[in-house]
């Protein structure tokens, strides 16, 4: 190796890693968090670009947990730049948390935190709203976190963004009209108004907490490919909760596809150079929604091993088989070039394992999901059996010393999926992981 780096664990990703998303390819909680993780050895800046703090990216380094939430996962890496980009929603309230929480853990913020002046806010009504929401036009499945709220009124252009925060006059007047405007909404509801006063002198207060942090993040990031930094772009949630090409309407309410990557940083598509999608071993899903492959005793033996429950919410994730007809069109719609495999050693107990090559659907077989939510929920999984290993791979730290059968089921799904498998995880801390 030219770098003196030979049989380091990143040296191959260090001469391609450019710019690069990174994708989920499923309904989100893929491991996205660590992998990113991962890959911020060999990045400079790290990029946040859609979704809100109903997103969580959990990471284990050094016996210690973090769950992040609106801070991009290079912020526990030394030297590294983290960006909330113009995409995003932020509650300012719940982002000075987080920032305090990382403080209390030992990670040091400052200067590597920039955060977008033109993102939009998720205020008290938003959360409200949203909880309302839920209760009345049936489940959709939200955290209840306001996001779906904020989005709406970033689209009717009545939203409250970051540059307003940092104009304590002009903020208070919007949001005195807001909060006006959506009392009566809570009102009619059967809910409690809220304070003008209250959230004014709380917002305003986290406002200042922030500022230094507050910037026009498209001029930084330019400027940044321009002396040749290598950016990461880290997605929240995962393909099939795109408000577009998801399930809708059991969707998220940002584009959680790598085209967000690009509306949401104002980096443009001709300057993204790779495209990671990170999916499980199997399937999981949060909240309501079609998921073709769920299986009840393939969830409870995940569940009483600790495994698969929400990092934002603590609920329990719905689980199934690993669902090749979905991977395959995420990669369509996302351009995947390469694959991340994560949780493998969460199937070390089960054999056979199943995969779903195809769906039924009256009869007719289909190699792509309808877009139909009603159609969806109605499809039949065909499925292939793969044996299973029938022990522990937590070990494995190259590929060769995984089972045979692991090999070929990793292999397998990566080539149904249709893109070249370059990372597998088999357990939860940053070295966990096997590179190809």
């Amino acid at each position: 190796c030219p770098k003196g780096c030979v049989g380091k664990i990143f040296c191959l990703f260090r001469f391609h890693m450019a710019n690069t998303i990174l994708i989920g390819m499923q309904w989100g909680d893929e491991g996205k968090g660590k992998i990113i993780d991962v890959l911020t050895a060999n990045a400079d800046i790290v990029v946040r670009s859609q979704g809100g703090n109903n997103a969580g990216h959990t990471v284990i380094h050094r016996g210690a947990k973090y769950v992040l939430h609106l801070i991009p996962s290079g912020i526990l890496r030394h030297r590294k730049v983290c960006v909330i980009g113009n995409g995003v929603v932020i509650d300012p309230v719940a982002l000075v948390a987080e920032i305090d929480g990382l403080r209390q853990l030992r990670v040091n913020i400052g200067k590597n935190l920039l955060i977008s002046d033109c993102a939009h806010l998720v205020l008290p009504y938003h959360r409200m709203l949203d909880e309302q929401r839920e209760l009345r036009r049936g489940r959709i499945g939200t955290t209840k976190r306001g996001i779906g709220p904020a989005y709406g009124d970033k689209a009717a252009r009545t939203g409250l963004r970051m540059s307003d925060l940092m104009q304590p006059i002009v903020f208070s007047k919007k949001l005195q009209a807001k909060i006006s405007e959506n009392n009566r909404i809570l009102q009619a509801l059967g809910a409690k108004s809220i304070s003008f006063r209250d959230v004014n002198e709380i917002y305003l207060a986290a406002g200042e907490k922030l500022r230094p942090y507050v910037t026009n993040t498209v001029m930084y990031l330019h400027r940044a490919m321009d002396r040749g930094k290598q950016i990461l772009f880290e997605g929240a949630q995962g393909t099939f909760l795109d408000i577009d090409h998801g399930t809708y309407p059991y969707v998220t309410s940002s584009n959680t596809t790598a085209g967000g990557a690009c509306t949401g940083t104002g980096v443009p598509p001709h300057r993204m150079d790779r495209v990671v999608g990170v999916m499980k071993a199997y399937s999981t899903r949060v909240g309501d929604g079609a998921l073709p492959t769920e299986d009840a005793q393939l969830a409870q033996m995940l569940h009483n091993l600790g495994r698969e429950f929400g990092a934002t919410t603590g609920r329990k994730r719905r689980c199934g088989w690993f669902d090749a007809v979905a991977a395959r069109y995420a990669g369509m719609i996302n351009g995947i070039d390469e694959i991340a495999i994560t949780n493998l050693d969460g199937l070390d107990q089960v054999d056979p394992i199943r995969v779903c090559v195809g769906y039924q659907l009256h009869g007719k077989r289909l190699d792509v999901p309808p877009c139909d939510a009603t159609q969806l929920a109605n499809c039949e999984p065909i499925y292939e059996e793969l044996a299973g290993w029938n022990r522990s791979i937590h070990a494995a730290r190259k590929f060769s010393q995984l089972p045979t059968a692991a090999r070929k089921y990793v292999r397998y799904i990566s080539e149904l999926a249709g893109a070249k498998l370059s990372m597998v995880s088999v357990g939860p801390a940053r070295g966990e992981t096997i590179m190809l």
